[in-house]
Parts: structure tokens; sequence; C-alpha cells
């Protein structure tokens, strides 16, 4: 079986559009009942507006390394 850390590297290798419907499904996974239905309503179409800004290429996505970076140097 792979380690999460295998999966995360496979995962950091698929194109940006792979990447974003991997992190989608991942997101959707862990969503549990709403206690207001609107609020998921609202979330739902969020993250399905940003999912087609990734795939349509209007926004632009970053590596999780340049993350780690941008991260490290605030950080100090």
């Amino acid at each position: 079986m792979a380690t999460k850390e295998d999966l995360l590297s496979d995962v950091l290798r698929l194109p940006p559009e792979e990447r974003a419907e991997v992190a989608h499904k991942l997101l959707l996974s862990l969503e549990v009942e709403a206690e207001d239905p609107e609020a998921q309503v609202e979330w739902s179409a969020e993250v399905e507006r940003r999912a087609r800004e990734v795939l349509n290429g209007s926004v632009k996505t970053v590596s999780w390394e340049q993350v780690e970076e941008r991260i490290s140097a605030r950080l100090g």
C-alpha cells in the first residue's frame, strides 16, 4: 500500500487540472451534512466556480513547492 507521502508525490506530478479535480474530490469526501442547507448549496457553488476557474485557465495555480517556499520565507 502506498504511503500518504507517495500519494502526495504522485498527485503533485499531475497537470494542474487533474490536481484540481483530485483536490475537489478530496474536499467532497470530507463534507459532513450541513446544519444550514443554504450554506451547503452556496459552498458547493463556490467550489464549482473555483474548479471551473482552474480548468478554464482564468486563475494560475502554483506548485506545492512554491507554497512551501512562500510559507518558509514568511516564517523566516
